[in-house]
């Protein structure tokens, strides 16, 4: 009986770590991650703050705070105020590129993600095999190639050339063959028996069942080209239709002396990409989870 009972003790005692052990790791988990998160927005959140001190409070050596001691709205109504910055056209500019880039790859890579995913034919995986091959081919080594085109069909110095040449990209076919391979054939087929054509089947079912890989990758490439700034540097020559990035070189130039206006210039630059983020959050968290699953 004492036997008995020194075991019962020894396996309650045991079963107490067992039972704790995995909220510790929780705990764990969050206190890194919180870390992590604090560590990733600490620069940016500095930003934001400091585009409200003047010049002089930022530069200052000895009072340095990390929240304004007068917050002002001086550098944003100097970058509005002037004449020389545009910027409804600037953001246009760049919002032209970026939307006309997430709308001709999405739509294309969803289509050749679905002819791979779906059909069989010859050479297709001689095919699928050259556009991953793609992946490693470096943009420096396309991007002379790629103006000489554009020169020859008069689209540089034009919005226009920074969507004509983006109908392409083996990442996006890669990630959406992913996503559609795991849609069941069987829903393909019954659609085709009721007499859906093949586009039909693409726009109607296909598309409504990666809004997740969709939403995540629209983002990835409005965020890259959103920031792009060697191409456009290249293809656009004129101030009127240049991007965000090349402007906001160009106004950092002309005010060395000024911090409190470039960090202001930079936020501006940058807080569109924060709202289209928060906005598809919800569907890039989706488009992420399942990718790893898959």
């Amino acid at each position: 009986m004492a036997a008995k009972t020194y075991t019962a003790r020894l396996e309650q005692q045991n079963a107490h770590p067992r039972r704790f052990a995995p909220l510790r790791e929780k705990t764990i988990v969050y206190v890194i991650l919180i870390i992590g998160c604090i560590i990733t927005l600490t620069p940016f959140v500095w930003t934001i703050l400091a585009s409200f001190k003047s010049h002089a409070e930022i530069v200052d050596p000895i009072n340095r705070t990390f929240f304004p001691e007068e917050f002002t709205f001086e550098n944003y109504l100097t970058i509005f105020n002037d004449e020389s910055l545009p910027l409804e056209r600037f953001y246009f500019n760049s919002a032209f590129v970026a939307i006309g880039n997430v709308i001709t790859l999405t739509l294309s890579s969803s289509l050749f993600g679905y002819v791979f995913a779906k059909f069989n034919f010859r050479f297709k995986r001689l095919m699928y095999v050259y556009i991953l091959g793609t992946m490693m081919i470096p943009f420096q080594l396309t991007m002379i190639p790629s103006y000489l085109i554009l020169l020859q069909f008069d689209l540089t110095n034009n919005l226009w050339g920074m969507v004509a040449l983006s109908w392409f990209d083996a990442f996006g076919i890669f990630l959406m063959r992913q996503f559609i391979s795991t849609i069941p054939d069987e829903l393909l087929d019954a659609a085709r028996v009721d007499g859906a054509s093949e586009w039909h089947i693409y726009w109607r079912i296909i598309l409504p069942q990666i809004l997740p890989a969709l939403a995540t990758y629209g983002t990835l490439v409005f965020i890259l080209n959103w920031n792009a700034y060697l191409w456009p540097l290249i293809v656009l020559r004129d101030v009127d239709v240049r991007t965000l990035p090349i402007i906001l070189t160009w106004y950092n130039d002309r005010h060395t002396s000024n911090m409190g206006l470039q960090l202001a210039a930079s936020v501006l630059v940058v807080m569109p990409i924060l709202v289209v983020y928060l906005f598809l959050q919800r569907w890039v968290v989706r488009g992420f989870t399942l990718s790893g699953f898959k």
